[in-house]
């Protein structure tokens, strides 16, 4: 019998008292009961509108007919011919925005919740799937993919299953890009990433560390001297804005780039760890939108007192619903229609000659008002006259969005990119330079990791025609 209930069924978490005090993952996942419920609530619609809301296009409806007769394996292998980190996108996706955003149910009550059962499917196919996938037979050609993160991923995968001889290439000691660096465990563990990585292995994907194209290897030694017959740059966007104000430079001061990267891929908030982080007893994170939501949380978790500045509403929030949700249930207090003006210091006692050993001592902000909508489709935030105040916190952390990296540009010749950093590419992923393709936020800047994997899948598509037809 089909489920009609209005109602999706809830996803189990930690208590947010518990959860707010370790780094363990804060969703726990459906039962098999749950799991099976849920998937009832599908109507199989005709037009299946969630397809065409998902990036990677999978077959919603038909995987979701399989949860529901309890085949679970079957429907992860529905999944598995889109999707090549099903475990991951079940977590971390902005469904509410695509699939789920496009679900009929979600006319008259809540959508099917659809990124819940992908990561069903997923755990369970990892938790009781020993066999090894058939590596793929040759086809003689060699692709080179920069990067090992959302879309450098997605592009091997597919690469590797027609056939391809793949090599990535990845700056960091460990592979996963944004996947390992950026999101923390908490919200997807580490285990996770890794156990999808090993299955490209498996599949025969190479995958070398510690190496810096543009700096240890260009581009044109990879095809010149490597004999690499087509290259993917999937290098993210790991270069962090800041917003010019005085005293950004001050001791306390981070990036969310640098401070989630000392938490997720040193693992700075274990007592062992030779990472150093700053356990501040207040924290200001200053932007609205998923990695400032990490950001904060991680504060929270080392102890401090966290406060979320936005300069619009909290219905402007870019954040996904759950994560403000979820910042809001473990105490971070917003601090909305507020900007930054400037980073008040003080001086070290141990040296107060020296202008280097300046500190966070607090934040000079200004209250704002919204105006008329502006080209975002988001109303314009105005300086609020005599809203001066003063926020006690001893560290801000600076999460204002990325660009990608100058690095790979500067020595590669030939490669046309945008003004702001971003490689030009047309409608299949192909750069200005022959046989070179991109895709994920090294093109459109940071975005989420589902367009990254999309956009991974129409470059592997476009190399395969390409090397077919050369």
């Amino acid at each position: 019998m089909p489920n009609m209930s209005i109602k999706r069924n809830v996803m189990p978490t930690q208590d947010p008292v518990v959860r707010s005090t370790n780094f363990d993952e804060v969703a726990l996942g459906y039962t098999e009961e749950q799991a099976i419920d849920e998937a009832k609530r599908c109507l199989n619609c005709k037009h299946k509108p969630c397809v065409g809301g998902c990036p990677v296009k999978i077959y919603i409806p038909d995987f979701i007919a399989k949860v529901a007769e309890g085949r679970f394996e079957e429907a992860y292998e529905i999944i598995a011919k889109s999707s090549s980190l099903p475990a991951v996108c079940g977590r971390v996706c902005p469904q509410e925005n695509q699939c789920e955003g496009k679900c009929v149910r979600g006319i008259k009550g809540e959508s099917v919740a659809i990124g819940r059962l992908e990561r069903f499917v997923a755990d369970y196919h990892n938790k009781n799937c020993t066999v090894k996938p058939e590596k793929p037979q040759k086809n003689g050609h060699r692709v080179a993919v920069i990067g090992s993160g959302p879309s450098g991923l997605s592009c091997a995968s597919d690469l590797i299953k027609k056939g391809y001889d793949v090599t990535i290439f990845e700056a960091l000691h460990t592979p996963g890009g944004v996947l390992v660096y950026g999101i923390p465990e908490f919200r997807l563990p580490k285990s996770i990433v890794q156990k999808e990585i090993n299955g490209l292995k498996d599949l025969g994907v190479d995958i070398q560390t510690n190496v810096v194209i543009g700096k240890t290897i260009t581009i044109d030694e990879l095809i010149e001297e490597y004999g690499y017959e087509a290259i993917f740059i999937g290098s993210g966007a790991g270069l962090p804005k800041f917003m010019g104000i005085p005293g950004e430079n001050l001791k306390g001061v981070f990036s969310a780039n640098e401070f989630l990267t000392r938490i997720n891929l040193m693992k700075a908030y274990k007592d062992d760890s030779d990472t150093p982080i700053l356990h501040a007893k207040k924290v200001a994170v200053v932007g609205g939108g998923n990695v400032a939501m990490d950001a904060a949380r991680c504060a929270k978790r080392l102890g401090a007192e966290v406060y979320i500045v936005y300069r619009r509403g909290v219905e402007e929030l870019p954040a996904r619903r759950e994560e403000v949700e979820h910042a809001q249930e473990e105490g971070i207090v917003f601090k909305t229609l507020t900007n930054p003006v400037e980073i008040l210091g003080y001086n070290n006692p141990s040296d107060r000659r020296d202008p280097k050993n300046m500190t966070v001592s607090g934040m000079k902000c200004v209250q704002m008002e919204l105006g008329d909508p502006d080209e975002s489709g988001r109303r314009k935030p105005f300086v609020k006259k005599d809203s001066e105040f003063i926020l006690d916190v001893d560290c801000v952390i600076m999460s204002l969005g990325t660009s990608p990296n100058p690095l790979i540009k500067s020595t590669t010749e030939g490669l046309q990119t945008q003004s702001w950093g971003g490689i030009i590419v047309n409608e299949e992923g192909l750069t200005s330079k022959t046989g070179v393709y991109a895709g994920g936020d090294a093109v459109t800047g940071a975005a989420t990791v589902i367009l990254a994997m999309g956009a991974g899948k129409i470059a592997a598509n476009s190399i395969d025609e390409y090397l077919k037809n050369k």
